[in-house]
């Protein structure tokens, strides 16, 4: 049983895993050293823990305790209890309803792993974390079967792709490309149709190209560029196709994420 521990000094060493999360170097460098990430709100906490990522301990207002009980009767953690405003003054932000969690890094798939998927997107050096967040959740609930993340993409366990995700990053397959220049190569030579999202004048609808899919079952890699530059001319070169969002009144593009779930939807097996 996890041990509830009241906590009234924002100070004390014990919340070290909760300090100052706002600052993204600071937690890229402790998360990388202590193998940690963050779960934020009630909902998120559970699908960690019900997905299997161990607990190392949870910062709770004292509201949220009876809620996580049958999480915490089974656990032998530290539950740190705080009011919101302790909490908010540990973390640099406003906690999401008084409620986290720091809980145990674990790889839990590979690209190889994922190359017997139909649908797979990836990510080439998207570095907003609430995007990647968001990808993986439009990725999960259009019936996707996984993300590939380029090495420089941001981190899938980082607290607002965690939080944006939904706690979908615990469950949807994800991995790191072992290669970036010759990832795609490796996505060809399993079976995967290349396609890349870009704003080219050769490029073919979304419509278009679901229709092609419709005709010739296959599954495809589709490929998400950078938030500004878009795709490197490497991965495009590589691509078997390009394809677009038809876009109306002067509009050039859309959030990338926002496209993903549009490119997801349409793209989807029939």
């Amino acid at each position: 049983m996890a041990t509830l521990i009241p906590i009234t000094d924002p100070a004390d060493e014990r919340l070290g895993d909760y300090v100052r999360l706002r600052d993204v170097s600071l937690r890229r460098s402790l998360e990388a050293e202590q193998g940690l990430f963050i779960a934020e709100g009630e909902k998120v906490i559970r699908r960690a823990c019900e997905a299997g990522y161990e607990p190392r301990s949870f910062l709770l207002a004292e509201r949220w305790i009876a809620g996580l009980r049958p999480i915490l009767d089974r656990l032998d953690v530290p539950v740190y209890v705080v009011d919101e405003a302790l909490a908010e003054r540990v973390t640099g932000f406003h906690v999401h309803r008084g409620a986290l969690a720091s809980m145990k890094r674990a790889t839990r798939w590979s690209m190889t792993e994922l190359l017997d998927a139909r649908r797979l997107v990836v990510c080439e050096d998207i570095v907003d974390h609430t995007n990647v967040g968001a990808i993986i959740r439009c990725t999960a609930a259009l019936g996707w079967d996984g993300v590939l993340l380029a090495p420089r993409a941001a981190d899938p366990l980082y607290r607002r792709a965690v939080k944006t995700s939904m706690g979908a990053v615990f469950f949807l397959p994800w991995a790191r490309m072992d290669d970036w220049g010759g990832g795609l190569e490796t996505l060809k030579r399993a079976g995967f149709t290349v396609a890349a999202m870009a704003l080219r004048e050769d490029a073919v609808t979304l419509d278009a190209f679901a229709a092609d899919l419709a005709a010739e079952p296959r599954k495809v890699a589709l490929l998400m560029g950078t938030e500004g530059g878009g795709l490197s001319s490497h991965w495009l070169a590589q691509a078997d196709v390009v394809v677009r969002i038809p876009m109306a009144r002067g509009i050039d593009s859309l959030n990338v994420a926002a496209a993903a779930a549009v490119a997801c939807y349409t793209l989807r097996e029939r």
